[in-house]
C-alpha cells in the first residue's frame, strides 16, 4: 500500500519531529475534506499529547487607552486623528476605575494597548507616561499581572525618547510590567507589511524587540493576522520566524513565548483599500481552522499553548477551534474595541460561565489560569 506524502508528514509530526516549511505549506494547500480531517485529527492528537484535555481561560480586562495614532495601517478601523470627533485618550484615573471594576469581577490580568499618540508624554518624556500607567495600576493592585505594550509601542517609546529597546523594556519591567503582547506582528513578511502596515516596524525589528524582552526575562505572546492578502507561503514564513525565535529563546534566555493566537482578519468596517482587495466582511472559518491545525503541527514542539479569537470567530467558532489544536479559549476581556470597530461579531465581553459551558460542550475540562498559564485553584 502506497503511503501518501501527507500521511508521511503527519506521521512524522506525531512521532515528535518538526515538519519543514515546505511540508507545512503543502498541508495548507489541501482542499480534500478527508485530508483536511486527517490534518485536524493530527493537530488534536498533538494537543492532547502536549497539554491533555484541559482547556484554560483567563479572567482579564482589555483597556485600549487611546485610539489616537500617528500611523495609518490599511487594515485598521480603530485609529483616529487627534482632532477627530471619535478620538479619545483615557485619563489614568479612568483606567484605574476600569481596573477596580475588573478586580471586583475576579480579574487577574489587565491587558493595555493603544494607538501611537505623540502627545502621550509626561514632562516631555514618552517613557515616563507609560511607566506612570504601569506604576499607578500596580500601586493600587500589586497582585495584578500587567500584559501590555506591543513591540510597535516599545519602538515608538524608544524612538520618541531616543532610547534603546533594552532600556525601555527594563524601565517598564522595573515599574511592574509582567509581559508583552506579541501583537503588531500582523504577517512577518515585509512584502505584506509594505501594503498592510508600511509605517510599522519591519520583521527584523519585531523579532529583535521580542528577543530583547526574552533576554531580559520578560515573557511575550505571539500572533498572526491571517486571511487578507497573504499567501500560504507567507503564513508559514511567519510561523517559521516564530519557531526560530522561540528555539533561540528557550535555549538562551530566561523567558520565551507563552502562547500563539491566530487573529483572522475582519474587514466589515476596515479601510476600503484592504476590504475591497479581500472581498469579504467576516473571516472564513474553514480557512482559520485549517491554519489553526497547521500552526499546532508546525509550532507545537516549541509553543505549547494555542488560542483562537472568540472576538473574531464568535464563541461557536472558537469552540470548534478547540478540536483543531487549541488548548486555551482566551480571556473574558470585559471590553474590546479594536476588532469590534472593524466589524467583529463575537462581542466585547465574555462571562466565565459562557467560556466554561463552551469548553464542557466538547467534553473537555475548563481550568482558570493566570497570564503565564499557571493554574488557579477553584
Amino acid at each position: 500500500m502506497t503511503i501518501s506524502p501527507i500521511d508521511t508528514i503527519l506521521d512524522r509530526a506525531l512521532s515528535g519531529q518538526d515538519i519543514s516549511t515546505d511540508e507545512a505549506i503543502l498541508l495548507l494547500q489541501q482542499r480534500d475534506c478527508g485530508v483536511i480531517e486527517a490534518i485536524r485529527e493530527t493537530s488534536d492528537r498533538l494537543r492532547k499529547q502536549k497539554i491533555g484535555n484541559t482547556v484554560t481561560y483567563v479572567i482579564n480586562r482589555n483597556i485600549n487607552f487611546t485610539n489616537i495614532c500617528e500611523q495609518h495601517c490599511s487594515f485598521c478601523a480603530f485609529r483616529r486623528d487627534a482632532n477627530a470627533p471619535e478620538s479619545y485618550w483615557l485619563t489614568i484615573e479612568t483606567m484605574l476605575q476600569k481596573t477596580t471594576n475588573a478586580v471586583e469581577r475576579g480579574a487577574t490580568e489587565i491587558c493595555m494597548q493603544g494607538g501611537l499618540n505623540p502627545a502621550a508624554k509626561i514632562e516631555g518624556s514618552t517613557l515616563t507616561y507609560y511607566v506612570k500607567l504601569v506604576q499607578e495600576i500596580k500601586s493600587h493592585y500589586p497582585q495584578l499581572h500587567l500584559h501590555a505594550f506591543s513591540p510597535q509601542e516599545i519602538q515608538f517609546i524608544a524612538r520618541e525618547d531616543q532610547m534603546s529597546y533594552e532600556s525601555v523594556i527594563s524601565s517598564l519591567q522595573e515599574a511592574g510590567l509582567g509581559s508583552i503582547p506579541g501583537t503588531a506582528a500582523e504577517v512577518l513578511d515585509d512584502r505584506v507589511r509594505s501594503i498592510l502596515c508600511p509605517e510599522k516596524i519591519n520583521t527584523q525589528t519585531w523579532v529583535e524587540i521580542i528577543s530583547t524582552a526574552h533576554r531580559l526575562g520578560m515573557p511575550t505572546t505571539s500572533t498572526l493576522l491571517s486571511g487578507h492578502i497573504e499567501t500560504p507561503e507567507q503564513q508559514i514564513t511567519h510561523l517559521n520566524h516564530l519557531r526560530t525565535l522561540q528555539q533561540k529563546s528557550l535555549e538562551s534566555y530566561p523567558s520565551a513565548i507563552t502562547e500563539f493566537i491566530l487573529l483572522p482578519f475582519v474587514g466589515q468596517d476596515a479601510p476600503p483599500i484592504i476590504r475591497h482587495r479581500v472581498g469579504r466582511d467576516q473571516p472564513l472559518l474553514s480557512d482559520a481552522l485549517l491554519l489553526t491545525a497547521v500552526a499546532r503541527i508546525f509550532l507545537g514542539n516549541w509553543i505549547m499553548n494555542h488560542q483562537p479569537s472568540w472576538v473574531k470567530l464568535g464563541l461557536d467558532g472558537a469552540t470548534e477551534a478547540l478540536n483543531w489544536g487549541c488548548n486555551d479559549i482566551g480571556g473574558t476581556l470585559m471590553e474590546e474595541h479594536i476588532s469590534t470597530m472593524a466589524g467583529a461579531q463575537g462581542g466585547t465581553c465574555m462571562e466565565v460561565g459562557s467560556l466554561q459551558t463552551a469548553i464542557r460542550s466538547i467534553g473537555r475540562d475548563p481550568q482558570q489560569r493566570d497570564t503565564l498559564y499557571r493554574a488557579i485553584p477553584g
